[in-house]
């Protein structure tokens, strides 16, 4: 009998996170529109920020990180 549920994804790891107020509540509006939980709300956003910094999807080459040296950008 096939299991039942969502179906597995990445490993997540639990983290505690602080935030004050007023971002929380920023947060849920922003979620609430995307019908979003607010879990999933701190991933997209976290997600499109590295995208814009170049740092997403990581470099499956570990040896460019090796050389010390910085990439233009």
């Amino acid at each position: 009998m096939p299991k039942r549920g969502r179906p597995k994804g990445p490993d997540k790891e639990p983290i505690l996170l602080r935030l004050g107020s007023p971002l929380l509540e920023i947060l849920d509006r922003l979620a609430a529109a995307e019908f979003r939980s607010r879990q999933g709300q701190i991933e997209k956003l976290l997600h499109e920020a590295l995208l814009r910094r170049g740092a997403w999807p990581p470099k499956a080459d570990a040896e460019s990180d090796d050389d010390g040296a910085a990439e233009p950008g």
